[in-house]
């Protein structure tokens, strides 16, 4: 099996190759719904890299004994190790190849040279309705150039093991030694607004209203905690809005085109406490969250981001959806998750 599979060729049961994560975003996109194009290195990738380096050995060795929740100390020293390991390991040249030549296919699919990215890690059991794992592994945005992106690649799978990461699944019972990740390269969509949106109320799980957040570009100075975002609340029903909370927007999280990256920027003046969803833009991104919503079949919480390009009548477009958990017993799913915004918006590390 190659270890590269195009988003537009999944679907739900691809699960198990790639993690909920991608898996959705490709089923989304084969029903229709506004996704960024890219594809995704698969789960084998990862294990036959550790297998091939020697690296999955190392695993073993420096997750022997680290079986406490709670002796942080210990998680830590053997995270710090492992992802040490992984990084300082050569990724083996057919895996290398197969990446490059996806990269530049989507560099040529978006009509750019070097295509800015977003790599996202999009781990096996992330997206398990029993246990969120949202947030608990790395995002880069703004990632350019093959070689950046096969860095960017093993860093997400360095990320499976962070200390965080390592804790959570002992918590939740779930061996170490038994994960797997893929990582999906994804086009960066050049964001004027995004955020994040729930089906239900994140909070009281009533299921009557959509909630929506969000800032100016990408959510990267929101999950830093440099801004507070918009928050919004719709009827469900009818479409009303029943809450407009606009923040001040101080930073905006943007592409710089001439370092090549993600950066933090003061926003101007004038736009530091206007709202970022006019009308249309707000029923686009409500339009969005209920066809998700209808195509699951279950509440969801939705990354959302409104490109630069967008025209009024147009989608916005998709970048993350899950199941939302408050009403299944566990944990709310982040109101920002770490890496599209998140990380997209969801907040991520720039690079």
């Amino acid at each position: 099996m190659t270890p590269i599979a195009w988003l537009d060729h999944l679907d739900a049961t691809d699960e198990v190759d790639v993690g909920g994560k991608l898996a959705k975003l490709g089923d989304l996109r084969r029903a229709g719904v506004e996704t960024p194009p890219g594809f995704a290195v698969r789960a084998q990738a990862f294990a036959e890299f550790a297998r091939e380096s020697g690296v999955g050995t190392a695993i073993e060795s420096f997750l022997a004994g680290v079986d406490d929740p709670d002796d942080l100390d210990a998680i830590e020293r053997a995270a710090q190790a492992i992802r040490s390991a992984i990084e300082a390991a050569a990724m083996p040249a057919p895996l290398a190849h197969a990446i490059t030549e996806a990269y530049e296919a989507l560099s040529d699919r978006c009509r750019d040279l070097n295509v800015p990215t977003a790599v996202r890690s999009s781990a096996l059991a992330e997206d398990r309705a029993d246990a969120s794992y949202a947030g608990q592994y790395d995002t880069f945005l703004g990632v350019t150039g093959a070689e950046s992106v096969l860095t960017a690649v093993m860093r997400c799978w360095a990320s499976l093991f962070n200390g965080r990461a390592l804790a959570y699944r002992l918590r939740a019972g779930d061996d170490p030694r038994d994960s797997a990740i893929a990582v999906g390269v994804l086009e960066l969509v050049p964001a004027r607004c995004s955020g994040v949106a729930f089906s239900m109320h994140p909070v009281t799980g009533k299921r009557d209203r959509i909630v929506i957040e969000g800032s100016w570009g990408w959510g990267e100075a929101v999950v830093k905690g440099l801004v507070v975002p918009d928050h919004l609340e719709v009827d469900k029903a009818g479409g009303r809005t029943l809450r407009y909370d606009v923040a001040r927007k101080d930073v905006v999280s943007l592409f710089d085109y001439a370092q090549g990256m993600v950066v933090e920027a003061p926003m101007p003046e004038r736009l530091r406490e206007r709202p970022i969803l006019d009308d249309e833009q707000l029923g686009a991104v409500v339009d969005a969250v209920l066809s998700v919503e209808r195509h699951f079949g279950f509440p969801v919480d939705v990354e959302w981001v409104i490109s630069r390009h967008r025209r009024p009548g147009e989608p916005v477009t998709v970048v993350q959806a899950r199941p939302e958990t408050v009403n299944l017993g566990v944990p709310p799913t982040p109101t920002w998750d770490t890496a599209v915004m998140l990380r997209h918006a969801f907040g991520g590390e720039p690079r």
